[in-house]
């Protein structure tokens, strides 16, 4: 069973996603249980929804073409996607020097916005996605050297 917990204004979730048996997904949310049914077996689709802009818009925009990801070098601090989602927004961009509590994306899986920071003092190496992107747990969104 993984556990993730998430904030969404301002109020704290505890998600426990447990086995995924026919199709039904068993999940806990806050200590209440539910059966998610999924359209395909083992496989959770994000849904997309439509967003708009808020005064505190993310400083990076969408990337005109899709570039090759970067490879991490040695020392390289790489994160990666801690579950199935879509790309929100992008609060960082190449090259710009972030500290380790800094948020650099928002995540949005399950409906829930969760913060994903940049875990290592350093600067800002590649942006592996582009806004409103899916991507699938272990999916490398950015590098920092």
């Amino acid at each position: 069973m993984k556990e993730y917990k998430n904030k969404i204004n301002g109020h704290e979730y505890k998600v426990n996603v447990g086995d995924i048996e026919n199709n039904i997904a068993h999940i806990e949310v806050n200590g209440v249980a539910y059966d998610v049914e999924l359209e395909e077996e083992k496989a959770i689709k994000p849904v997309i929804k439509k967003v708009a802009p808020s005064n505190d818009a993310p400083v990076a925009a969408k990337p005109a073409a899709a570039k090759p990801a970067a490879a991490a070098a040695a020392g390289d601090h790489v994160i990666a996607s801690p579950l199935p989602g879509v790309i929100k927004e992008l609060h960082v961009k190449e090259g710009q020097q972030v500290k380790a509590s800094d948020v650099v994306c928002i995540l949005e899986a399950m409906k829930m916005g969760n913060e994903i920071h940049a875990g290592k003092d350093g600067v800002v190496k590649s942006i592996n996605v582009a806004l409103e992107e899916s991507v699938q747990e272990g999916t490398t969104i950015m590098i920092i050297a």
